[in-house]
C-alpha cells in the first residue's frame, strides 16, 4: 500500500516494483525495513539538495510533490526546506488519514474489545449492549479522568460511552475502582446534571450523547475519585481501570506557609489529586506527602497546586527535598522458626518467611494474579509455573498490604485447632505489618510468610483480636528480621537520543550516578545514536542538567520507572549505604535510632 500523499509519480517506479515483489497488497501489512529504507534515502537526498543549494536535484523532486515553489526567493534554505516537507506531508492530514485508514469504528472495535473491558460474565445484559454498541441498551460508561472546570472547583467527568445514550437528568450508578457486584462499598447514586462535548477549546452542552462517543458530565464531582464505571444498569459490573506505565516513586513533604490557610491547602490538595490521575496524595499525622512519577511532574504538580487549585488568590507553600521511597524484603529462608506468645500467655505462633520469586511479585503488582482469581487456575499457575507445592497453593490466606500487594501468607500447619477462627485477627495484624516494615517502616515487597504451627486456647474469648492481632505483627517482623531484611530501590529507565560524538561523556555521567547503560544503537540514515540504561530514582535528581552541562546540551533523556532493585548492603552494618538510608528514614518519620533487636520480638519457647 502506497500512501495517498506521496503524488502519483514519486518513487512511482521502483517503489511499484518493491511493493509487486514482496506482495504488499493490504493496508494491514507490516512494512518491512527494507521498504522504509526505500523512502527514506530519496528524503535525505532530498534534504541533502536543498540544503547544498543543488536546483538540479531537488526540483525534479518537487515538481512531483505538485508544491508551488514561487516563494522559493524570499525563503532561507532551511525555511524552504521546512515549507517543502509541510506541504508535501502536512502532519495534520497524514495522522488524520491513518486514523481513517486504520483505527475501527465502535461498531467493528467492541466486539473484540469488551472481553478485555468488562469485569462482568460475557452473556449478561451490559456485555451484550457494549459488544453491539446499542444506543437503546443500559448506560455503560467509564470515566477516565476528571478535568477542572475553572468554576468554583467542580470537575468533568470525563470519559467514553460504551453502551446506551447519556442524557441530562438521567439516573445513574457511580462504581468506584473497589467496587465489587452486590456490596454497597464504593457505589454511589445521582442524576446526571448536564453533559458536555469538547469542540477544541470550547465546551457544547448537549441534550444528550450516545455510545461510541466521548463527552463530560457535571455533577459527579463527590462520587468519582479518578476513575470509574457509570451504568443505569442494576446488575452491571464494572470496567477495568486504566493501568499505567509509570509510577508514583518520587515524593515530596507539603504545608501551607501560613497555618491559617491548611482548609484551603487541603481542598487544593484533593483538586489536584482528582484532575491527575497518577499523582497520589498521603495525609500522615504530622504532613501531607504528593507523590509523583518524577522531578518534572512534582515540580508541574506544585505549580499548578499554587496557581490553581487554592484559589485565585497564590498560595505560599513550603515543599521538602525529594523523597524516594523504598520497599523492604528478604533474600533467604529465615534462619530460625520464628514463636510468639500472646499476651495472656494462652497462645502460641510459628512461623517463618522467605523471598517470592521476582516474577511472581509483579505479576502480583500488575494484576495478573489475586486472590480473585479462580482458585484452581491461580493454583495451577503457582504449581506449574513458579514451582510452588500443591498444598501452599491452595492455602493462600491474604495478600498485602490493602489485599493487592505483592506480599503473601500462607497456612503450611497441619491439624491446628481453631486456626481458621483467628484468621481475620492474622490478616489485619498482617495488612498493617505489611505496610510498616522492621527496618524503617516502609512497605514490605516480595515476602511469604508461612505459618507453621499454633496451640491456641479452647475458649474463644482468650483467643480475640486483643491478644491475636499485636501477637501476629511481632510474629511477622521477627519472621522478617530472621530472613536477611534488605531494601529495594525504585529504577528509571533512561531513553538518551544525542549524536554519536558524546557517547563516551554519556558513559561518565551515568557512571557518576551509579547507572548502568545495557544498549547503545544507531539511528539509521541520521548521526544520531539511542542510548538505553538503569538509573536509581535517588541518584535522578539534578542527571537532566548534569547531562546537558556535560554534552553541552546535545543529550535529551526521558525517564520512566522500570523496576524495583535489591541494594545487596546489610542495613544492620553501620558502614553499608543501606544503614545511612535506613538512619535517614527514620529520622524522618521520628523513630528512634536504635534498630530493632530480635529478642524483643519472640518468645522463648
Amino acid at each position: 500500500m502506497l500512501p495517498k500523499l506521496w503524488g502519483d509519480n514519486f518513487f512511482n517506479k521502483d517503489a511499484k516494483k518493491w511493493q509487486k515483489t514482496n506482495e504488499i497488497e493490504n493496508s494491514d501489512a507490516t512494512i518491512p525495513r527494507g521498504f522504509c529504507e526505500l523512502i527514506l534515502k530519496p528524503i535525505i537526498q532530498l534534504a541533502d539538495a536543498i540544503l547544498k543549494e543543488k536546483k538540479e536535484v531537488y526540483e525534479p523532486i518537487i515538481k512531483n510533490f505538485n508544491i508551488d515553489i514561487k516563494t522559493e526567493e524570499t525563503l532561507t534554505t532551511k525555511k524552504f526546506l521546512e515549507f517543502v516537507l509541510k506541504n508535501w506531508l502536512n502532519a495534520s492530514d497524514a495522522l488524520l488519514e491513518m486514523i481513517i485508514l486504520h483505527l475501527p469504528s465502535p461498531k467493528t472495535a467492541q466486539k473484540y474489545r469488551t472481553q478485555y473491558l468488562y469485569e462482568g460474565q460475557m452473556d449478561d445484559e451490559c456485555a451484550r449492549s457494549m459488544m453491539d454498541c446499542d444506543p437503546n441498551g443500559p448506560i455503560m460508561m467509564f470515566v477516565s479522568k476528571m478535568i477542572p472546570t475553572g468554576d468554583s472547583g467542580k470537575f468533568y467527568a470525563f470519559g467514553r460511552v460504551f453502551s446506551g445514550t447519556v442524557s441530562t437528568g438521567r439516573k445513574i450508578r457511580i462504581m468506584g475502582p473497589n467496587y465489587k457486584q452486590g456490596k454497597p462499598d464504593d457505589l454511589f447514586e445521582k442524576s446526571i446534571q448536564k453533559v458536555v462535548l469538547w469542540m477544541g477549546k470550547k465546551v457544547e452542552e448537549l441534550g444528550e450523547v450516545p455510545c461510541g462517543n466521548t463527552c463530560g458530565i457535571i455533577g459527579l464531582d463527590q462520587c468519582i475519585m479518578k476513575q470509574g464505571t457509570i451504568s443505569d444498569h442494576p446488575k452491571a459490573s464494572t470496567i477495568k481501570c486504566m493501568k499505567y506505565s509509570v509510577s508514583p516513586v518520587v515524593r515530596v513533604a507539603v504545608r501551607p506557609k501560613n497555618p491559617s490557610d491548611m482548609e484551603k491547602f487541603v481542598s487544593g490538595l484533593q483538586k489536584m489529586c482528582n484532575a491527575d490521575p497518577i499523582v497520589q496524595v498521603i495525609k500522615t499525622d504530622t504532613e501531607h506527602i504528593v507523590c509523583g512519577c518524577g522531578e518534572l511532574h512534582i515540580e508541574i504538580c506544585l505549580k499548578d497546586l499554587v496557581e490553581e487549585y487554592c484559589g485565585k488568590e497564590k498560595l505560599e507553600i513550603i515543599a521538602s527535598a525529594p523523597i524516594v521511597p523504598y520497599k523492604e524484603t528478604v533474600t533467604s529462608l529465615s534462619s530460625q522458626i520464628c514463636m510468639t506468645k500472646s499476651a495472656n500467655k494462652h497462645n502460641k505462633l510459628f512461623m517463618n518467611a522467605e523471598p517470592l520469586r521476582e516474577e511472581l511479585t509483579v505479576e502480583i503488582e500488575e494484576g495478573t494474579v489475586k486472590l480473585t482469581n479462580d482458585l484452581k487456575e491461580l493454583s495451577r499457575k503457582l504449581i506449574e509455573t513458579y514451582e510452588w507445592d500443591a498444598h501452599d497453593a491452595k492455602k493462600i490466606w491474604c495478600f498485602g498490604p490493602d489485599n493487592i500487594g505483592p506480599n503473601i501468607v500462607v497456612d503450611q500447619s497441619k491439624q491446628v485447632q481453631y486456626l481458621n477462627e483467628i484468621k481475620d485477627s492474622m490478616e489485619s495484624a498482617f495488612q498493617w505489618s505489611s505496610k510498616e516494615g522492621i527496618i524503617a517502616e516502609e512497605n514490605m515487597r516480595g515476602i511469604k510468610f508461612n505459618i507453621l504451627d499454633g496451640e491456641l486456647h479452647s475458649d474463644s474469648v482468650h483467643r480475640g483480636g486483643g491478644q491475636i492481632i499485636p501477637t501476629a505483627r511481632r510474629l511477622y517482623h521477627s519472621a522478617q528480621l530472621t530472613a536477611e531484611p534488605r531494601y529495594q530501590e525504585p529504577v528509571y529507565l533512561v531513553v538518551i537520543n544525542c549524536p554519536s560524538e558524546v557517547s563516551n561523556k554519556i558513559h561518565g555521567c551515568f557512571s557518576v550516578k551509579r547507572g548502568v547503560i545495557f544498549l547503545e544503537e544507531e539511528v539509521f540514515g541520521t548521526p544520531q545514536i539511542i542510548v538505553k540504561g538503569y538509573l536509581p530514582v535517588s541518584e535522578s535528581f539534578g542527571f537532566n542538567e548534569f547531562l546537558r552541562s556535560q554534552t553541552s546540551g546535545k543529550a535529551f533523556p526521558q525517564s520512566t520507572f522500570d523496576h524495583w532493585e535489591t541494594i545487596s548492603s546489610d542495613p544492620f552494618d553501620p558502614k553499608s549505604k543501606a544503614y545511612q538510608i535506613t538512619m535517614d528514614i527514620r529520622k524522618r518519620k521520628g523513630l528512634k535510632k536504635e534498630l530493632p533487636i530480635l529478642s524483643d520480638y519472640i518468645d522463648k519457647a
